[in-house]
């Protein structure tokens, strides 16, 4: 197989989004800079990966024989691999056991963009962290992202998140961005339906978390 369309599908199968320009490609990003072994993979990411934060009592019946071995360099290897897989469950587990030292790392990533799906387990995590530098993430995200119209990525997450952040600190940072995200959307997204689910979500991963 010629070497350059190996690498272009090693990028769609990690995930990688539109390659595109933005102002936050400068920033250095956590990288672990070699693969993972398969046996870490199969013990930490395909048990979690799919939607399992979604049934939040299968997630615990996989994760409570291991949980107690979960450490903040596991988290952070997770999230140093370029796959969607592994970066959402690093950060579902940073939300899990409130590893904050990975929040400037999460929130890079959020800023980045470089994989899909991913960007919905950041904004967990950000919102879980409700950080002032946390939800400048958030803001500086929308800032940028709601401007790209060719760009449908994670948005309405990240509203979502800062609609989270706002009702626990009497705030009012989501709306701001509405008339932006109205415009983004052409009217077209229903909000109130994303933030049901990412309440949930976050519901599930504070049972995940107690449990």
């Amino acid at each position: 197989m010629d070497e350059k369309i190996k690498k272009q599908l090693e990028l769609h199968v990690a995930g990688a989004t539109v390659q595109h320009k933005s102002p936050f490609e400068i920033l250095e990003h956590h990288d672990n800079g070699h693969k993972l072994e398969l046996e870490f993979i199969k013990k930490w990411v395909h048990p979690f990966y799919m939607f399992s934060i979604n049934n939040p009592d299968e997630y615990i019946k996989n994760f409570n024989p291991i949980r107690i071995e979960l450490t903040l360099d596991i988290a952070k290897k997770l999230l140093g691999d370029f796959n969607w897989r592994t970066r959402i469950v690093g950060a579902h587990f940073s939300v899990i056991n409130d590893y904050r030292d990975l929040e400037t790392i999460i929130g890079i990533h959020l800023l980045k963009s470089q994989v899909s799906y991913a960007g919905t387990g950041y904004c967990l995590a950000l919102a879980s962290f409700n950080s002032e530098n946390g939800i400048d993430f958030l803001k500086r995200y929308l800032d940028y992202y709601l401007t790209r119209k060719d760009l449908d990525y994670d948005q309405k997450d990240a509203m979502a998140a800062l609609n989270w952040t706002d009702k626990i600190n009497g705030t009012s940072e989501m709306e701001k961005f509405l008339p932006k995200f109205t415009e983004w959307s052409n009217g077209q997204k229903n909000l109130e339906i994303e933030i049901s689910r990412f309440n949930n979500q976050m519901k599930n991963i504070n049972k995940i978390k107690t449990a």
